[in-house]
């Protein structure tokens, strides 16, 4: 369960420096707020590239996993080979493997 931010900090500052605080977090991919918070926290962010096509990956292998399984409910499916699935979904996980060995 994700807890509502419910309280209001106000800054100023000159134009340009919220310009490029905005292009900062546009460039790491998070909203303003967001990136404040991580960077007055002190964490550090990570951009990883590449990581669309992954999720591409498993997004589709996840649709094809669904319809295998509806299909087999309906009893449509009598035999699967499951062979390439398993090697699609072994890939895929070498690849998150890697991406997250790579950064931590």
């Amino acid at each position: 369960m994700q807890k509502k931010k419910t309280a209001i900090v106000t800054a100023r500052m000159m134009p340009e420096v919220k310009r490029q605080l905005q292009a900062r977090a546009r460039d790491a991919n998070m909203t303003l707020t967001n990136y404040l918070i991580i960077c007055g926290l002190g964490q550090e962010i990570t951009r990883v590239e590449g990581l669309d096509a992954v999720l591409s990956e498993l997004k589709a292998q996840g649709r094809n996993l669904n319809q295998l399984t509806t299909l087999a409910n309906m009893g449509r499916l009598t035999v699967l080979r499951g062979d390439d699935l398993i090697q699609a979904y072994s890939k895929l996980c070498d690849t998150l493997n890697a991406l997250v060995t790579e950064v931590r």
